[in-house]
């Protein structure tokens, strides 16, 4: 049975009306947050056109605002839009859908203000303007708006994605679009394509940037920008009606070579059931293609190759691709194909190729991700000078998967963070190469027999003579 001081909503309830509102008021001190949740709470008692309002009214303040957010104040921020998107959805669409949808427009509207004056690296604030995005088509649907008009506000906000936050505006309000939406909106996007543009004289050009070729001009730029936009709108709205052809044809043929460009097309050509012509186009790749896998086309060739009943020939490529990049997901796929007890053989066969892998740190995320931590251990053991401490984001995870069963792979991986972050002066990772020595140490037990390798003391040893004056990564030890 549960405390009678557990926060919870039954024994906060026993404190009282009153007591609860005296708290409210002494939490929401000094807090903004807080402040404006408890008025849209207060709002909403009294309907959902107070909670509009205050929504709306919030909305207008933070479009007026100028100050710079960076990422200490990110939080705050990406809570008072979340909060206020809450509000429109569980609020206000509920009783009034077409209010709830001018909300959303308005709320949408804020993004090329607020990315100009914040640090969104952490890709949060886009995530909350996608979410609205998403919040737009499904409120669309439930309003009797004309399609044409919606279309209109559709190809207006097009024209200001300036920061990516209607990239999927056309396929969440296709469905309330409908075709004559669709239309209305290609008809647009190919009068926008089409008008005339003026350039301006050389001494009126505005010079917004440099790169190595030059200056940037605004009006390179604009032109950019809308060529960019049409070309967009043009094959959503082409996904959107199943018009294959027509999202063909918004690339010309060098573009079509293009590994990304060539998979997209195949992709929906199959899926439209023009398998030839899916083939012709995951076939037409340009030959200098990167040495690295494209992940994207080699799928699409795959599932081609399938649609054209040359399993052999995908199997094959599967295999193939899984050799150059120690692909999961072609191994996997390799294996589901084969029949049954020879996927055994085949998995033993791709791992130990694994261990052979020139990429030692490639091979050992591999065999930890797989899972196969016994090779992966032996890999350690077998060639452990070649590990690069520097590959923590490898190395850290592949320590916590071996240590249990495997310590002395472990300690080695430990050993080669170390040694990197000692032999470069990377004062910044002394704590953790602190931390790294401290379990090496609580691994020695467990080694036991090191063999023809260092022993943890001998370990130690050779660190005090070689950094000894090391003096800040000593204090951490002790």
């Amino acid at each position: 049975m549960a405390s009678k001081k557990t926060l919870n909503a039954k024994n906060l309830e026993a404190l009282g009306t009153a007591r609860l509102a005296q708290l409210l008021l002494e939490i929401s001190t000094g807090n903004a947050a807080v402040k404006r949740r408890l008025r849209l709470e207060l709002a909403g008692a009294q309907g959902p056109g107070e909670v509009a309002r205050e929504v709306r009214k919030r909305l207008s303040t933070i479009a007026r605002s100028r100050s710079f957010v960076d990422w200490t104040k990110r939080k705050v921020l990406v809570d008072d839009l979340a909060t206020q998107l809450r509000a429109i959805v569980e609020q206000v669409a509920r009783h009034d859908p077409a209010e709830a949808q001018d909300l959303t427009w308005r709320f949408l509207a804020l993004a090329n203000s607020i990315f100009d004056r914040c640090d969104d690296s952490s890709g949060t604030v886009i995530g909350i303007f996608h979410g609205a995005c998403e919040v737009l088509g499904e409120i669309a649907e439930a309003v009797t708006t004309d399609p044409a008009t919606l279309a209109d506000q559709a190809f207006r906000a097009l024209q200001e994605n300036h920061y990516g936050q209607y990239d999927d505006l056309i396929l969440v309000l296709a469905p309330a679009l409908r075709r004559e939406g669709l239309d209305h909106l290609k008809e647009r996007m190919a009068a926008l394509s089409n008008a005339p543009v003026e350039a301006p004289e050389q001494e009126d050009r505005e010079v917004i940037g440099w790169s190595s070729s030059g200056p940037n001009y605004a009006d390179e730029m604009a032109e950019r920008s809308r060529v960019s936009t049409v070309r967009l709108a043009l094959k959503q709205i082409a996904d959107a009606q199943g018009d294959v052809d027509a999202f063909i044809a918004q690339y010309d043929d060098k573009s079509r070579s293009a590994p990304r460009i060539a998979a997209e097309i195949a992709r929906r050509l199959l899926a439209a059931g023009r398998v030839d012509e899916a083939w012709e186009a995951v076939t037409a790749v340009d030959d200098k293609r990167s040495r690295w896998p494209e992940f994207e086309w080699e799928i699409a060739h795959i599932d081609v190759l399938e649609a054209l009943g040359r399993a052999d020939d995908a199997q094959a490529m599967r295999w193939s691709y899984f050799e150059r990049s120690l692909s999961t997901a072609h191994l996997r796929a390799y294996l589901k194909h084969l029949p049954d007890f020879d996927d055994v053989e085949a998995e033993e066969r791709a791992l130990a190729f694994a261990t052979t892998y020139p990429n030692i740190h490639q091979a050992l995320a591999f065999l930890i991700s797989w899972p196969a931590l016994e090779k992966a251990a032996s890999l350690v053991l077998q060639r452990s000078t070649e590990l690069d401490g520097n590959h923590y984001e490898i190395l850290t995870p592949a320590v916590n998967a071996v240590s249990g069963k495997h310590p002395l792979a472990a300690t080695l991986i430990l050993r080669a963070m170390i040694d990197f972050s000692l032999s470069r002066a990377r004062s910044s990772r002394y704590r953790h190469a602190a931390r790294h020595l401290a379990e090496c140490e609580s691994l020695a037990a467990e080694v036991g027999n090191f063999g023809e390798l260092e022993t943890h003391e001998l370990y130690v040893a050779r660190l005090q003579k070689l950094h000894g004056k090391k003096r800040s990564f000593w204090n951490l030890v002790m």
